[in-house]
């Protein structure tokens, strides 16, 4: 690669991190979240939204109290208002003067996190450090589809919670010489692919429980761009309000990939 090229894929990456740190920082991100609560039959009252709320076998219900409301889907709603079943990783939500709270189900359980701007951990954050943007690390890869998809259970930051995921196939690649494979989840846009993983610099300069890593979709052929440059943290490496995936048994390489975003400080 010649310098030339080198400093485009610099200014790429800085263009793309650039971005991604502004999303992490709005002001409803995860880093704005203040709590995480676990929703019951019985209704019940939490001191950083509004409402009464519960969660039974109709989906989640929250009872206003005159003087409260909750703006849904641009309307305001005051009393009692039904969200329904939500679906598993799914979500919703609601506003609130400047905050919002959302209405998410995770591990079948029914769950809402206010998100407040002036959250300390939100006003208090100052950017994530990176290692410095590598070419060796953006890898030539093929990828093997699994016919069909495999469920897979992962396990959780929270104690027994479990995710379960359709694993589409694998990745594989080399480094050093080495053939490594990283099992693929199905991406955010059709025919992309998303991993977790861990490697030798996890626990010591990057987030010891996971780095997630979005790939785009195979060619024909299966061959497959993997970027560690690009590999980041979940919100959990950041607040204890977090419900996220580790990655599958067969995802921790043994290699060290000095790549991507290293442990918040």
């Amino acid at each position: 690669m010649t310098i030339t090229d080198t400093d485009t894929f610099a200014q790429d990456w800085a263009a793309w991190h650039e971005e991604h740190e502004r999303k992490r920082a709005s002001a409803h991100g995860f880093l704005a979240i203040t709590s995480m609560r676990w929703l019951a039959e019985e209704p019940e009252t939490y001191d950083d939204v509004p409402g009464a709320w519960s969660s039974g076998p109709d989906g989640v219900v929250v009872s206003l109290a005159s003087g409260e409301s909750l703006v849904v889907d641009g309307a305001e709603v005051t009393g009692r208002h039904a969200f329904g079943v939500i679906d598993e990783r799914g979500g919703v939500t609601a506003l609130f003067g400047d905050a919002a709270v959302e209405i998410a189900n995770r591990g079948g359980n029914a769950v809402i996190r206010p998100r407040h701007p002036d959250n300390p951990v939100l006003t208090g954050y100052r950017g994530t450090e990176s290692y410095s943007p590598d070419p060796k690390w953006a890898i030539q890869a093929r990828f093997v589809a699994y016919d069909p998809p495999v469920p897979t259970t992962v396990g959780s930051v929270v104690d027994g919670l479990e995710h379960v995921y359709e694993a589409v196939g694998e990745i594989e690649f080399e480094v050093d010489g080495t053939v490594h494979s990283l099992i693929a989840f199905p991406g955010s846009t059709p025919g992309s692919l998303h991993v977790l993983f861990r490697d030798e610099t996890s626990g010591r300069t990057t987030y010891a429980a996971t780095r997630t890593l979005s790939v785009g979709a195979p060619d024909g052929e299966g061959n497959v761009l993997i970027d560690f440059n690009r590999a980041t943290n979940l919100p959990c490496a950041y607040t204890a309000h977090a419900t996220c995936p580790l990655p599958p048994a067969a995802n921790r390489l043994s290699v060290a990939v000095e790549a991507g975003e290293k442990k918040p400080a």
